[in-house]
């Protein structure tokens, strides 16, 4: 699996991740999804940051530090990639 997959895939976990823990907090609050998904999340934004730190296009187009902002880090990191044409 390429980098830039690994991220793709990372993003869309981090995201997702992100959405399922949120609703859980605005609803019901349960506490299993909590401690099945945070830990999910949390490994999905390292699996981002380590994937972009991987590219070696990265460095160039500054997707790296993009890729550490929080919650939308994935997100910004691949809209840069794609501009620059990595």
């Amino acid at each position: 699996m390429t980098a830039v997959r690994t991220l793709r895939v990372a993003t869309a976990v981090e995201t997702i991740s992100l959405t399922v823990l949120l609703l859980n907090l605005a609803t019901a609050h349960i506490k299993a999804i909590s401690s099945l998904v945070g830990p999910l999340h949390g490994a999905a934004y390292l699996t981002v940051v380590a994937a972009t730190l991987a590219l070696p296009s990265a460095a160039a187009t500054g997707a790296r530090w993009r890729s550490a902002v929080p919650v939308v880090g994935g997100l910004l990191a691949l809209r840069r990639l794609r501009k620059a044409g990595a």
